[in-house]
Parts: C-alpha cells; structure tokens; sequence
C-alpha cells in the first residue's frame, strides 16, 4: 500500500504545470457561467442580446482546445466530463443556501438584500439545468471538431491552430446557444433577438479573439511546463 501511495505521488508530481493551472480555471469557469448566464447583455447598437455567461464559456473553450493540442484529446475530453463535478457541487450548495434560514440581522435589517438574493437564486434553476445539456454537447464537439482538423501530426502551426480553434468554437458554440437558450429561457420571454445575438457574438468573437486566446494559452502553459521541469 505505501508502495502505491509512493506511485500516486510521483504521478502527481509528474503532472505539467500548465495542465495543473487550467484544470483550476476550467473547474472554476463551469461555475460562473451558470451564473453568469443569469443576466443579457445588449449588444450595441442593436437590440439583439448575448447571456453573459458566454464570457466564461469561452475560456471553457479555449482551455479545452489548449488541453487538447498540448495533451491529447483524450485527456481533454476527460476534462469535459469531470467539469461536471464543480458544477453540480455548486448546484447543491445553492439549493442548500437557499433552504437555510438567514440569520435575524439580515433578515430584519437587509430584507431587500436577501429577497433579491433568494428571488434571484431561486429562479436560477432552469440555468443550471440547461448548462450541463449544452456544456456537454459543445465542448465536446468543440474537442471533436478541433482534433479531427488537425489531421497528420505535422499540422500543428501556428495559422493551423488558430484556424482550427476558430471553425471549433464556431461551430460548436453556435449549437450550444441553440441548446442553451431554448432550455433555460424558452417561455418566459421572447428568446428571438437573444438566440441570434447570442450565436453572432459567439460566432464572430469565434474568428476574432478565439485564435489569438488558445494561441497564447498553449504558449503560456509550454511557458509553465519548461518552469516546472
């Protein structure tokens, strides 16, 4: 038994820096998304809108390509799923905070403070349910889209990585709107202008920040990697 412990911690000493740090970040962007997505944003000057979440989704983004191109896709797809664990323990805790009674200060000197706090939180659920569906599906697909371009082993320039994070994201963010949107927002009120807004900005922002953020993020984690070797 120490003998394997002795294996688990040289496993774990082995591990890249940079995969260490953007399985942090992504764990963490699996959260505020969902929270994020709350409120829409207008996408000035029209009256179309975009949720904020699509802020955080697209470092998911990033981070899963960055894992993928770095580290296989393999390991990038076991991320996606894993990212699942952060987002349903904070689910939980959200449902246990709002069960809980507040304390008699806050409740008698800040009532309107925890009335938007609960009518907020409580009316989250259909978010947090619609994030997991379109989660999967997109960056999966995204990790799926962006391996399969990569073709041969020789093909792993710098154009050829930007173009490639670019048709991945694209595409696989305009799915996940499509999936998100209906589920969390659909009835409740007219999700037309939002659904296109959000699969522009998602597209566009796809081809003009998406190549330039996973360039810099497989710089920044073979930056780490030399460092902790």
């Amino acid at each position: 038994m120490t003998e394997q412990h002795g294996e688990i911690r040289i496993n774990a000493a082995a591990t890249p820096l940079g995969l260490f740090v953007y399985t942090l970040i992504y764990g963490g962007m699996t959260v505020l998304a969902g929270v994020l997505a709350f409120k829409q944003v207008q996408l000035y000057p029209t009256n179309l809108a975009v949720e904020s979440g699509i802020f955080a989704f697209l470092l998911l983004v990033v981070i899963s390509s960055t894992i993928a191109q770095l580290y296989g896709e393999k390991l990038a797809n076991r991320i996606v799923w894993w990212g699942f664990l952060p987002l349903l323990i904070a689910a939980l805790l959200m449902q246990l905070v709002l069960h809980l009674p507040a304390s008699p200060e806050m409740a008698g000197g800040r009532g309107e403070d925890l009335a938007a706090f609960e009518r907020v939180h409580a009316t989250i659920w259909r978010v947090w349910a619609a994030g997991p569906a379109a989660y999967l599906v997109s960056l999966l697909l995204n990790v799926w889209i962006f391996a399969r371009l990569r073709g041969s082993d020789e093909n792993t320039g710098t154009v050829s990585l930007m173009l490639r994070g670019a048709i991945a994201s694209a595409l696989s963010q305009a799915i996940d709107s499509v999936i998100f949107i209906t589920l969390a927002f659909y009835g409740q009120f007219p999700i037309g202008n939002l659904l296109i807004g959000q699969i522009i900005a998602k597209v566009l922002l796809s081809f003009i920040l998406v190549p330039f953020l996973i360039t810099g993020g497989v710089a920044f984690a073979r930056r780490l990697d030399r460092r902790r070797s």
